[in-house]
């Protein structure tokens, strides 16, 4: 049986589908059977991330009232043959939904794939409950800035009194000399606000960019990249341990050896 990881933050912006897209194609590219949920009802985009827009037919509302089954609303990503992609309702409200026939769908992919990323609306509304109700792991989705810790931070504490188990952190656009600089929070100063493990940083990179216009989460893989970051922590997902990338900048000897120590705790 898989997983159901939930991607979660605590504020919009962070880079949640983002994140979502690229890991759920590396997973892919490790030949992991992964399927993606967007979450986010009346506001979908990752069909967007995916270059998959003009293939829906179908949601995941479709199941949950009975009208389509699983193999309706499941559409396979023409760039990895392991990737699979289910999009949410424009307009149908997940508060609608049967408790009983929503569980069941979580399950069914469960059943049905190694990996299910659900890619939730940023907050605690229906959207984000949709899905952390069910979840196994979370993935906490942060820039490293005030602000959105403390957001994460309070979506954290539901997770935890819901009884989500593994609840893990992402620092998402990560400016090495900017942290020099004392402009952006370190990663030590992050990870004590949330008091929850590490599961990657991504650097800032104009190819996450360009491959998000493209619709097309597949991307070159250069040492120091975002490309390695996300498959990085594709790996972790696995359960493999890997250590921290050199980012290849102008960064020094003590910051990198502070972000190796938090990766090997």
């Amino acid at each position: 049986m898989g997983k159901l990881v939930i991607i979660a933050s605590g504020k919009g912006g962070t880079g949640k589908t983002t994140l979502a897209s690229h890991v759920g194609a590396a997973l892919a590219g490790l030949g992991r059977l992964t399927v993606l949920v967007d979450a986010d009802a009346g506001f979908r985009n990752l069909d967007i991330a995916l270059g998959l827009e003009s293939s829906i037919v179908y949601d995941y509302s479709d199941y949950i009232n009975g009208t389509s089954d699983l193999d309706d609303i499941l559409i396979k990503s023409s760039d990895l043959e392991n990737l699979y992609f289910v999009a949410a309702p424009q307009s149908v409200p997940t508060t609608d939904f049967n408790e009983e026939k929503t569980e069941e769908f979580w399950q069914n992919l469960k059943n049905r794939f190694e990996f299910v990323l659900a890619d939730a609306p940023a907050g605690m509304g229906d959207g984000f409950m949709f899905a952390a109700k069910y979840a196994d792991e979370a993935i906490i989705v942060s820039l490293a800035e005030t602000s959105s810790l403390r957001d994460a931070d309070r979506i954290v504490s539901v997770l935890e009194d819901m009884g989500t188990e593994t609840v893990r952190l992402v620092l998402n656009r990560i400016r090495p000399e900017l942290i020099e600089r004392k402009i952006m929070m370190n990663v030590d100063d992050c990870v004590d606000v949330l008091s929850i493990p590490i599961l990657g940083i991504i650097p800032e990179d104009e190819n996450v960019a360009e491959s998000m216009l493209k619709g097309c989460p597949v991307m070159e893989t250069t040492e120091g990249g975002a490309a390695m970051a996300f498959k990085n922590i594709a790996l972790r997902l696995e359960g493999n341990q890997v250590p921290m990338m050199d980012f290849g900048s102008s960064e020094k000897k003590g910051f990198l050896s502070r972000i190796k120590a938090l990766f090997g705790k």
